[in-house]
């Protein structure tokens, strides 16, 4: 992909953008028996708590009602302050057409209109000088591809151990170092 605009910021909607964890564990815990351990999100869920999500998030209007998730769009204000062109880069559920229209619906009601939005199955194929994201998986294909790239991770308690060089996770306490590694990697 050519681009006239290096300074590309890519970022992740779901864990990053919006609030997907927070809305889906409380959707989940109150589908749960109350003799089963709380749903907490995990790469490794039972079965049952997969279907369980799969239903969720088939629900009409649960991508498009996503609350904003702060961590995100302070990166974000912050990224389109210091001059990054801002651009989506998420990935739907496997055969949940649904969810592509209200993942962009949401971007249109939440984001500038300037910002570009990109549904993918795989974002390591977006080029960007720096990704915010929070999904490890994710990350680690994108700085396959990124080598002098940077990734800002808002921090969950299912990615606060993944460290990389390459990554700079945000806290919400910290957004000066934040705003340096980002002026760095800026061409």
């Amino acid at each position: 992909m050519e681009t006239k605009d290096e300074n590309i910021a890519l970022f992740d909607m779901d864990g990053t953008l919006c609030d997907y964890e927070g809305t889906l564990t409380n959707d989940v815990r109150k589908m749960q028996s109350p003799e089963e351990t709380p749903y907490s999100v995990s790469l490794n869920n039972p079965n049952h708590i997969r279907n369980i999500i799969k239903v969720i998030r088939k629900v009409p209007g649960w991508w498009s009602n996503l609350p904003k998730f702060q961590l995100g769009f302070d990166i974000f204000e912050l990224a389109r302050e210091l001059g990054f062109k801002t651009s989506v880069a998420t990935k739907a559920p496997y055969n949940n057409f649904v969810a592509c229209g209200e993942k962009m619906a949401w971007c249109k009601a939440n984001l500038p209109s300037d910002v570009d939005v990109h549904i993918t199955e795989d974002k390591s194929a977006l080029y960007g000088r720096v990704l915010v994201d929070d999904w490890p998986p994710y990350i680690k294909a994108w700085l396959n591809h990124r080598p002098r790239g940077l990734v800002v991770m808002p921090v969950h308690p299912y990615n606060v151990e993944f460290k990389h060089p390459q990554i700079v996770p945000y806290f919400g306490t910290n957004l000066q170092e934040v705003r340096e590694r980002m002026i760095k990697v800026k061409k």
